[in-house]
């Protein structure tokens, strides 16, 4: 296990990891806004594709104004696109096409292994800013002897949400195992409340009960994921059928929303801040999205990490931070300027912009960065399992195996149509097309 070199405030060295996310990636691209800082005095324009959730356009924004104020001569301009595997396939489109904008943001781990990025990005190995990130960012980003990838956004974890007032008006627990996570949703619908909330409008949200019990896999078969990247281990075996087990369990127990198949990621959200549901499994970067929909809710929703068998063994999954990248496509002045805009987004003031424009999801990646004090609940609730190193990386950070069709085949089976064994069966599937176009061996 490495050590991954974070801090908050008080400056605190939060250890973590190994090597290391969910690909959780409305304008559609083509959409664009921009800003100059500098009363239109700009000489070299540039586009900044990102995601279009609220809190990607906000950090954007956050980092763009911060940017032109220190270079007045360069524009930013900002292009967004949606998230999940159509996100995904917009991104590898562009790229294959040359279409790619100077600079986009998308996943690290095994998505970014998928993007050729040998082939489709400028290294950034040589840039003085390398050095100041946490080692176990720049190993996700890295591809061959060369980095190629900046972080944005936070290391995070997936696990859940949860609405904290409730828990403490029916006098709950946080549980550390399934059967009292279960036990909880069977107090919560007793009392009227719809326990778990799902949001598969948007099928990548899908996805938490599957990734976020990579801890409990990895905890009960350390090998796991070299294992699993030899294809020696599967998804349709114990331990990693569980997580598909547990969405079949609580689809069957009725303790979804009714409208779970048309909600979207902010209306689940806004079930959670406002008490309507109990707990959402995701990521912790999503408290910035009710910081920035519902303040006056942030303190009501906590944290805690998705509970497997065994209390012994409780801890939290986490994920690296997406990341920057520059296209090959990239030359020129465009291509410094492009260089330019990566080196402040890993900066102290890129940090600080980022989280004056949203609220930090978790520890930054840029080793000089604090949290500032006034983080959300939930991300409180996160912090001591980093210092206490009771953490494991995503799968897709210690593997570069993930089909691109799990979030389809996790909205079935959490849905009730396809059943926990024939959903991982059908993505054991899935992921050998993925290891063959990876070219890895034993596949």
């Amino acid at each position: 296990m490495k050590s991954m070199r974070a801090r908050r405030a008080p400056a605190t060295a939060l250890a973590l990891l190994a090597t290391g996310a969910l690909a959780l990636s409305a304008c559609q691209a083509g959409d664009l806004g921009s800003a100059d800082g500098g009363g239109g005095t700009a000489s070299t324009t540039i586009t900044f594709l990102t995601g279009n959730e609220e809190v990607d356009m906000l950090i954007a924004d956050g980092l763009i104004e911060g940017f032109t104020a220190q270079n007045p001569d360069i524009a930013v301009q900002v292009e967004t696109r949606p998230g999940g595997g159509e996100g995904d396939n917009i991104v590898k489109t562009r790229l294959a096409t040359g279409d790619m904008p100077e600079v986009f943001g998308y996943n690290s781990g095994s998505l970014f292994q998928a993007i050729n990025p040998q082939q489709n990005l400028v290294p950034l190995t040589d840039e003085p800013f390398i050095d100041g990130l946490d080692p176990t960012f720049t190993e996700v980003v890295t591809a061959g002897e060369d980095v190629y990838g900046a972080p944005i956004g936070t290391f995070r974890s997936g696990g859940v949400l949860y609405n904290a007032r409730i828990y403490e008006e029916l006098g709950l627990e946080v549980p550390t195992s399934w059967d009292e996570f279960m036990a909880n949703n069977a107090e919560i619908k007793a009392a009227g409340i719809d326990p778990v909330i799902q949001s598969y409008q948007e099928t990548w949200t899908s996805q938490l009960f599957v990734l976020g019990d990579f801890h409990n896999v990895a905890a009960e078969s350390p090998s796991f994921a070299e294992d699993y990247t030899a294809n020696r281990a599967k998804y349709s075996e114990e331990p990693a059928v569980r997580g598909f087990q547990h969405m079949q369990e609580v689809y069957e127990a009725d303790y979804l929303n009714s409208d779970f198949a048309s909600t979207s990621f902010a209306q689940g959200l806004q079930k959670l801040a406002e008490g309507e549901g109990v707990h959402y499994p995701m990521l912790t970067d999503a408290v910035s999205n009710i910081a920035a929909a519902q303040p006056d809710r942030i303190d009501d929703v906590g944290f805690f990490a998705l509970p497997g068998d065994d209390p012994a063994k409780y801890g939290a999954t986490v994920w690296a931070p997406n990341a920057v990248y520059i296209p090959t496509t990239t030359e020129g002045a465009e291509l410094e300027a492009a260089k330019a805009f990566v080196a402040f987004v890993a900066s102290e003031e890129g940090c600080r912009a980022q989280a004056e424009a949203a609220a930090p999801g978790g520890p930054f990646a840029v080793t000089a960065c604090e949290l500032p004090t006034d983080v959300p609940r939930a991300v409180q609730d996160l912090i001591p399992f980093f210092d206490e190193g009771n953490v494991t990386p995503a799968l897709e950070f210690a593997s570069p195996v993930k089909g691109p069709a799990l979030e389809q085949i996790t909205v079935e089976v959490g849905s009730g149509i396809r059943s926990a064994e024939d959903g991982a069966v059908l993505y054991d599937e899935d992921v050998q097309k993925q290891a063959e176009q990876l070219g890895l061996p034993g596949w």
